[in-house]
């Protein structure tokens, strides 16, 4: 069966991860300094030496360097090979790592997008930052928009549709329940927040297919799939709901397949603790859910964190790969979270676990993984190998190079924007300013031609023409909502109404004929 090396122990034995029990998640955990990066670093590489794509989030701008083969010349060199001839690795030797780099805003990889709709109203109340009463109206907003078949793919769109539904509030309520122009202000305010922050970037087409993140290359290495975070770490609340967005993509589009012989994916989560931060209950329970049911779908989810209290006891429970790197015990909180790692491990009777985690050396660690049979091994005190990519970022320029020769270079760099909801209410908006001004231009006429006497009949024409175009998706909403005439158009129902009226007015003249052609002819 295989497996990964991570170091050996002080007894000189060897701590390995079992690749067919990867996928029962896992914790890299220990105070800043300590070596988590270089950890997660040379786990990564030997997931993806094995095959198996990888995906981590580059936080600090340090882990691109994974990308190409240590050197002698580099500035860690030298304890990196100290380090391997510490541990008997006969065949260490600098080796680079198939990568793709990405970036939610496309300047240092290519960019990750999705659609407001596939992100769902959940995630993004969580990212707006919504109470539950203004998480109810954005849920309406989805609603309706999936009922008249108006799609909601950028924050353009959803702007539109927030407007709409502002201006429709009343019709609304009836349906749906209370819609107030207070509530849909304030989401308003939060989506514009979203923008300024570059959040707008995250939403559109094309949107990311899951099937590029489990690319091998022609060497049969897994890609590994860099997220630059450096810059999206400035908006933690939006880092974390897109890390959590890309784990319900991944559960809901890979199929089942139970515990395979190494994973298809491993997902690891730096900076754990802002997933949990302020969590409401619901969210927490998706995250659990997902977690736990995701490792039937192939996918570890090794979360990265300086204290493993941060993650909560539902999560933290299913975590069975455990890498604990030293913590301090400053604060009553250190100390407690030295006290429940320590309780988190299959007891060693040789090793006094607490007192070891606060006596951890850099690149130290206390290593507990499951074994074939499923059982956690028996914690040790281990030294952790060192990498054979490089310790540090990648230049500008290898950066660029590593992108142009990406399996997905050009399919996600060109961003489109197909008719959505946007384009659908501003096209009825400036089809009603056509409308009325055509009746405007044939009112005058016929005010040339008859006289003054006409002129308020052309006036109500013009103003029906205008709200049964301008108002048309008014209308839609009104039959959607009353649930009247299912079949028959509603636009067409308001438009024929209105000319109608004009008609009778107008005696059945030329007049109320070419209002009825005008409006119907708009509603087709």
């Amino acid at each position: 069966m295989g497996e990964i090396f991570i170091g050996k122990d002080a007894t000189g034995g060897t701590q390995s991860l079992v690749l067919a029990r990867a996928n029962r998640h896992g914790l890299i955990a220990g105070a800043t300094g300590t070596g988590k990066t270089v950890t997660l670093q040379g786990i990564a590489e030997s997931f993806s030496a094995a095959g198996v794509p990888v995906f981590v989030a580059d936080v600090k701008g340090d882990l691109s360097g994974i990308a190409m083969a240590g050197s002698p010349t580099f500035k860690h060199a030298a304890k990196l090979e100290e380090r391997a001839a510490e541990l008997g690795m006969t065949d260490y030797a600098y080796s680079d790592n198939p990568v793709i780099f990405w970036d939610l805003y496309g300047q240092q990889g290519h960019p990750i997008r999705t659609t407001v709709s596939e992100m769902g109203p959940l995630l993004l109340a969580r990212l707006l930052d919504l109470n539950e009463t203004q998480e109810g109206v954005l849920n309406i907003v989805f609603r309706f928009a999936d009922e008249q078949g108006m799609l909601l793919l950028d924050l353009e769109d959803l702007q539109s549709m927030l407007v709409y539904t502002a201006e429709n509030a009343a019709q609304l309520t009836a349906k749906y329940g209370n819609v107030t122009k207070a509530t849909i202000g304030t989401i308003q305010r939060q989506l514009l927040a979203l923008d300024s922050q570059g959040g707008g970037q995250f939403f559109g087409e094309p949107a990311l297919e899951i099937d590029d993140f489990l690319k091998v290359d022609e060497q049969g290495r897994g890609y590994i799939n860099v997220l630059a975070a450096d810059q999206l770490m400035r908006s933690p609340k939006l880092y974390a709901t897109f890390l959590l967005w890309l784990l319900a993509e991944l559960f809901e589009s890979l199929p089942e397949v139970g515990d395979p012989e190494k994973p298809k994916l491993v997902f690891f989560f730096d900076e754990a603790h802002l997933l949990f931060d302020d969590a409401p209950k619901a969210l927490q329970d998706t995250i659990e859910r997902v977690v736990r049911l995701i490792r039937s779908k192939g996918v570890g989810v090794y979360f990265v964190t300086q204290n493993p209290i941060d993650i909560p006891e539902e999560v933290a429970g299913q975590l069975g790969n455990r890498v604990q790197h030293a913590l301090r015990a400053f604060t009553p909180r250190d100390q407690k979270a030295i006290k429940a790692a320590a309780q988190t491990f299959r007891i060693n009777p040789d090793l006094k676990v607490e007192q070891a985690i606060t006596e951890l050396k850099t690149g130290e660690a206390l290593v507990s993984t499951l074994l074939e049979d499923g059982s956690p091994s028996v914690v040790q005190r281990t030294l952790v190998k060192p990498p054979r990519s490089r310790l540090g970022p990648v230049t500008e320029k290898e950066r660029a190079i590593i992108r142009s020769i990406s399996p997905v270079d050009g399919k996600y760099d060109t961003p489109v924007n197909r008719e959505s909801a946007a384009e659908v209410l501003a096209q009825k908006a400036a089809d009603a300013a056509a409308t009325a001004a055509e009746v405007a231009q044939k009112g005058e006429e016929e005010v040339t031609r008859r006289g003054r006497k006409t002129t308020s009949i052309w006036e109500k024409a013009g103003k029906a023409a205008l709200g049964a175009a301008a108002g048309s998706a008014a209308s839609v909403a009104a039959a959607a909502i009353t649930g009247k005439s299912s079949r028959a158009n509603p636009m067409r129902t308001a438009a024929t109404s209105a000319a109608g009226s004009i008609a009778t007015e107008l005696g059945g003249s030329i007049a109320g004929r070419f209002v009825r052609n005008l409006i119907g002819g708009l509603m087709r």
